[in-house]
């Protein structure tokens, strides 16, 4: 099945994308739950500046650096809940537009891994983009962060 088809449906609330991996959930897991790798597969984070020493407890932050070219905000995003390796729930901050709650949940599949994002506009200015448009760009930008994460985890073995 073609990856654009696993995107679900950004008609609903929030944002949703799904992938899969080859790899099982532990793996995935050991990259998803690292702080200091989110700039190495999220589309639009430039640097991970530093990680809290309780990373990754619930409260803990990393701080960061989302942009395009030479336009960035630094900002950081909060640890909200973790069941290894199972699911990681954060709350994102990109002021001033608002803040987001990002889900990603790992699941077994097939010797490997369905990994799901799911994130959902919660506070801001942006709430007044939170349209099907917005939506849509959103499904596509973590299809392409998942699609990174998979080659970061999968390596040259990624299902097709």
């Amino acid at each position: 099945m073609a990856d654009e088809a696993r995107a679900a449906d950004p008609s609903a609330s929030g944002a949703r994308a799904s992938l899969p991996f080859a790899s099982p959930p532990e793996a995935v897991f050991a990259v998803v739950a690292d702080g200091w790798r989110y700039a190495d597969w999220v589309v639009g984070a430039k640097r991970v500046r530093a990680v809290d020493d309780t990373w990754p407890e619930p409260g803990s932050h990393f701080h960061h650096e989302v942009g395009v070219g030479p336009f960035t905000v630094r900002d950081s995003t909060e640890l909200a809940a973790i069941d290894p390796p199972h699911r990681i729930v954060l709350i994102v901050k990109v002021r001033p537009s608002g803040m987001g709650r990002v889900t990603v949940s790992v699941a077994p599949r097939d010797g490997g891994s369905e990994v799901l994002i799911e994130e959902v506009l919660v506070s801001g200015p942006a709430l007044v983009l939170d349209s099907w448009l917005f939506r849509r760009i959103t499904m596509l930008r973590n299809l392409e962060s998942l699609k990174r994460l998979r080659r970061i985890v999968d390596g040259d073995t990624a299902p097709r």
